[in-house]
């Protein structure tokens, strides 16, 4: 059952999951619906008019095992860091003109889709270079390009997907190679690592689909068989450790055509994938302008506010 369309509900592409996961859009529940409601209710009570259409709020849900309270707890705090960090005014007016530099030591970018039709999101790990990096950008930068990319993966790339495939695609399918990582590589990129996936954990919930780790290192396998005690299980099988012989596994879930030529696949795009940005969010059929492109609306309390301050300042007495 989907959850009541609220006045937040301004879609202009699929809104049903292709699967019927429990918590999805399109296969929730009564009690679910009604939570989506109540939490939505609550933010409302605290001065909240942003983001609380039904998909995002289901996705906080779906992060707190539908804990109204904590998922409450958790979009506040990306409110506040959201605003802190300028997020907003980041979409619209970040450039990050060193790109090009700085990828040949840390190459990260979306790239076409999977089987799916999920955005393909490729890191290579092993060729991190941090203190190279610094003599390019700074670590606030990369950070600032990282949240931009991420803004644009809400939109416009996860609304052309869902439009190109005819459902709803709210998360990517990612690669990270590891070929080149040594533990002698970790310590210097593991500030950076680890400011990255606070971001992506605690801001931009339920984006992973499925992650394919590729080229790990001998013995990778076994440490991570540790770590998966500590992974939720919902997690844990939406991760795939594959060693060098990883091509057939991932060609299985992202099409030949669309794999760069260096992962197997046979795609190479004029002036390189990597800097490509190529998918159906750069197709006329199926891209739209991002909501966040347009002039923010002034909302009628907003405007009463600023009538309200300069009343006040007219009855103000002259010097």
């Amino acid at each position: 059952m989907a959850a009541p369309q609220s006045k937040y509900d301004d879609y202009d592409f699929p809104t049903t999951a292709p699967e019927a996961q429990p918590g999805h859009p399109g296969h929730t529940t009564p009690e679910q619906d009604a939570k989506v409601q109540q939490l939505r209710s609550e933010l409302e009570q605290l001065g909240y008019t942003e983001r609380l259409d039904t998909l995002t709020l289901l996705r906080f849900l779906r992060a707190r095992k539908f804990d109204v309270a904590a998922a409450k707890t958790m979009f506040v705090e990306c409110e506040k860091w959201r605003k802190d960090f300028g997020t907003d005014e980041l979409a619209r007016t970040f450039e990050y003109n060193e790109k090009a530099q700085v990828f040949q030591y840390y190459p990260q970018y979306y790239h076409k889709t999977d089987k799916d039709g999920r955005p393909v999101y490729i890191e290579k790990l092993g060729k991190i270079d941090l203190n190279a990096m610094y003599k390019i950008t700074t670590g606030e930068r990369m950070l600032q390009n990282l949240v931009t990319e991420y803004e644009k993966l809400a939109d416009p790339r996860l609304p052309a997907c869902s439009r190109k495939a005819g459902k709803l695609l709210e998360t990517c399918c990612t690669i990270m190679d590891l070929k080149g990582v040594g533990i002698t590589s970790v310590p210097s990129v593991y500030g950076y690592v680890k400011q990255a996936s606070v971001i992506s954990q605690n801001y931009y919930p339920e984006r992973l689909g499925k992650l394919y780790l590729i080229n790990a290192p001998w013995g990778f396998s076994s440490v991570f068989s540790v770590v998966k005690g500590f992974l939720d299980p919902v997690t844990v099988n939406k991760i795939h450790v594959l060693g060098s012989n990883y091509k057939k596994e991932l060609l299985a879930q992202v099409p030949a055509e669309n794999l760069p030529t260096e992962f197997g696949g046979s795609c190479s795009c004029a002036g390189g994938c990597e800097l490509s940005d190529m998918g159906p969010w750069q197709e006329a059929e199926w891209a739209k302008d991002p909501k966040w492109a347009a002039p923010k609306e002034v909302t009628k309390t907003e405007e009463a506010a600023v009538e309200k301050e300069i009343e006040a300042q007219a009855d103000q007495p002259t010097a």
